[in-house]
């Protein structure tokens, strides 16, 4: 299918988001034009500000419940692509709804728009995880073939009382798995292609507003704490860690999945390598 180019408008949805508000960056500095969604007009005004000097190659508009059947019907007219970036990212849930909804819900809901109203859309690129592709304890690599099928047992099975961790990645599994189900139902009938990143933990610098520490998104106050924090073990810092990737990287990878033909119907699991927290100390000394 035929990919965008410069000039062209992007919905990027939930673009007050400390991923997102990357992702709108780099398009606009790659000649594109953005709409970018946010849940209120207050939560707008930020990014209005931080992004005036694009003129009206920026605007934004409010979708208040992006689980609602609809939600996106009005924000996805006149666009050339979107990157749906929005869903919940915590790990303190207290029940499994409070993720899952948002996140299946919001990305049926808007990829149900751009089949019904997004006329022009070329491309649509889901912000997944690697959460959704790991399996927590195996020792093994994963790639794109791989899915977290442990999650989504352990929230069958438990239900609420499942692990907050086992939560969010079901959430995002079976957000994943549903934009897959339904591109592959409606692919006749789309103008559209699907493409999906699954970035591990991201970190790097906040652009989205952040008034103190305990505003930090869930990955940067998890850099924080370990890193710039006091009370953690040697042990912990040499053994416990993950896989990583600049947030940057993620914003760019954004756009190509938009550009490069190639990327249409693809799963991307991007990552800069991995990592134990004490890495990170090295090169940020406290004090």
């Amino acid at each position: 299918m035929p990919t965008i180019s410069t000039g062209d408008k992007v919905l990027v949805s939930g673009a007050n988001g400390f991923i997102a508000i990357w992702v709108v960056r780099k398009f606009l500095e790659k000649g594109y034009a953005v709409r970018g969604t946010v849940r209120s007009a207050d939560k707008g005004k930020y990014l209005e500000e931080y992004f005036k000097s694009y003129g009206d190659k920026f605007e934004v508009v409010v979708v208040q419940d992006i689980a609602k059947e609809g939600a996106f019907d009005e924000a996805v007219q006149g666009v050339d692509a979107i990157a749906h970036t929005a869903s919940p990212f915590y790990l303190t849930a207290a029940s499994v709804d409070e993720l899952i909804g948002p996140a299946v819900n919001g990305t049926v809901s808007i990829l149900k728009s751009a089949l019904k109203n997004g006329h022009g859309v070329k491309r649509v690129v889901v912000t997944s995880s690697c959460a959704s592709v790991l399996t927590v304890g195996s020792d093994k690599v994963f790639d794109e073939q791989d899915w977290n099928e442990l999650a989504i047992r352990e929230i069958t099975e438990q239900g609420d009382a499942a692990p907050g961790p086992s939560k969010y990645r079901a959430s995002k599994t079976l957000a994943e798995k549903a934009a897959w189900k339904f591109y592959e139902e409606n692919k006749a009938n789309l103008k559209w292609d699907l493409s999906v990143l699954n970035p591990p933990f991201v970190f790097g610098p906040a652009i989205h507003d952040v008034k103190n520490v305990d505003a930090l998104n869930t990955s940067s106050r998890q850099w924080y704490d370990a890193v710039l924090g006091e009370g953690q073990s040697e042990a912990f810092l040499k053994v416990q860690g993950s896989a990583y990737i600049d947030v940057r990287d993620v914003a760019e990878a954004h756009t190509l999945a938009l550009e490069k033909e190639a990327a249409g119907g693809e799963r991307f699991v991007i990552s800069a390598g991995s990592y134990v927290w004490q890495d990170w100390r090295k090169y940020h000394p406290r004090g």
